[in-house]
């Protein structure tokens, strides 16, 4: 192999395991190599390396959306690239492969900046924008992906490239949407937006109040602004410390919520909201930008989750009362599921055009079980089940960076993609990566020549 700063792991060698390993353990990668890259010349030896071998590469920085074990890959852990530069005259930030999303808020908060970043401060920046980027501020801002200024990327020749709207146009649109197909991103400079702080956090309601309080939700999506973003979460809350007392051992819906006015018109907005229904809990006030992550609060720790998505075109009475009998607190569901409320600036086109798909969606609905110990059959049974019964109001596809491992079929990816914008993905794959040699993810095959 090339020579490469970082550390190289093979089976049985000390720091594989735990170098192979990302957030969710549903699948257990086993690469033929792990390589750790810390700079460029690492990912661009790595990348070399795998084309003269014929291994695919696989991509890992946090591991939080694996879609396919990459077993027999050359696998290459962008974890130790983890620079961070904000420049806030011109509110844009260069953010590395390896970065989550907690460092950016960091570094951009003293400046009153904030990133378009996701639910969880604790997830890559770099494929989370990449796949899109459905985040706290989306509404107001789009997909994160609709934000990026350039792109530093490694592809299958094994060259460095910097891409943006003017350097390699088709290259730019591409990644910005079909993530990890086009090669190993290794930086990004992306746009950051002034906001200091939200009004934000959540409303918890138990089993008896879900029917109205999700009615409420439904009929007061219809008419909030873009500054509004939101989102349901119903779950079977574990009797566990870590959960609030309040909360413990009891079904929950979690209606989260992230206002970017100004709070009175915030609180203004929320309060039909919270005289649709009792309260199990309600921590919505204003709260500085670095606090984001404690809205949705999402775990942290790793462990084994299965997950399905689908893009919904509405969410009418009829769809609210086919989850509620799917889903609810009488349906005995294996799973958890979630609504996040898109539209607003995520249904417009930016300014620069990508290759995001689900911009016709009015939600996300994912269906999230913990796997560990499961009998995956069963969940992926049950999982099926719901999804069908909102066939009806389903869009075409689901979200590329929700989609779980069961969807990373040609079909599936296919869905997730405007028809002509699919076409063009696989034309511009052809060009940059003939051979598939990024192919360990939700793939977007090369279109072969006749």
């Amino acid at each position: 192999m090339n020579v490469i700063s970082g550390a190289v792991h093979r089976p049985g060698t000390a720091g594989y395991d735990a170098r192979r390993s990302g957030y969710n353990l549903v699948i257990e990668h086993r690469p033929a190599v792990v390589v750790e890259a810390v700079e460029v010349d690492d990912v661009t030896a790595a990348v070399r390396a795998a084309a003269d071998a014929g291994l695919p590469v696989a991509v890992q920085a946090t591991g939080h959306g694996p879609s396919l074990p990459a077993d027999g890959a050359l696998l290459i852990d962008t974890a130790g690239m983890s620079g961070v530069q904000v420049d806030p005259g011109a509110a844009t930030a260069w953010v590395a492969a390896g970065v989550r999303w907690q460092q950016v808020i960091a570094a951009a908060a003293p400046y009153g900046l904030a990133p378009l970043n996701g639910s969880s401060p604790v997830v890559g920046a770099v494929g989370y924008t990449m796949g899109g980027g459905i985040g706290m501020l989306g509404r107001r801002f789009g997909f994160a992906a609709d934000h990026v200024r350039a792109v530093d990327l490694v592809t299958a020749d094994g060259r460095p490239r910097r891409v943006t709207a003017d350097r390699e146009p088709e290259l730019f649109w591409a990644v910005r949407g079909g993530k990890c197909n086009f090669g190993v991103v290794t930086a990004m400079e992306i746009d950051l937006v002034p906001v200091a702080q939200l009004y934000g956090g959540g409303l918890y309601f138990g089993a008896d109040a879900v029917p109205d309080a999700l009615r409420a939700y439904a009929e007061w999506t219809r008419s909030v602004p873009d500054e509004m973003t939101s989102s349901v979460l119903m779950v079977d809350v574990p009797d566990i410390e870590a959960a609030p007392e309040p909360l413990r051992g009891r079904y929950v819906m979690h209606l989260r919520i992230a206002y970017c006015g100004s709070p009175e018109e915030g609180e203004r907005w929320v309060a039909p909201l919270r005289d649709a229904a009792p309260r199990l809990m309600d921590t919505v006030a204003v709260l500085p930008y670095e606090r984001v992550g404690s809205i949705h609060h999402e775990p942290t720790a790793p462990g084994a989750s299965y997950n399905r998505n689908v893009a919904l075109g509405a969410l009418d009475a009829g769809a609210v009362e086919a989850l509620l009998a799917a889903a609810g607190p009488r349906a005995g569901a294996p799973f958890a599921v979630e609504l996040r409320h898109l539209g607003g600036a995520y249904a417009r086109p930016p300014a620069v055009p990508n290759a995001v798909g689900g911009r016709d969606a009015a939600f996300s609905l994912s269906s999230m079980s913990l796997a560990a110990g499961a009998d995956l059959d069963a969940l992926r049974a049950a999982h099926d089940g719901l999804h069908e019964r909102m066939r009806p109001w389903r869009t075409a596809g689901g979200l590329l960076n929700f989609l779980g491992v069961q969807d990373a079929t040609v079909g599936t990816v296919r869905a997730a993609f405007d028809a002509a914008d699919y076409d063009r993905l696989i034309a511009v794959k052809a060009t940059y990566d003939p051979d598939n040699l990024f192919r360990v993810n939700h793939n977007i095959p090369p279109r072969r020549s006749s």
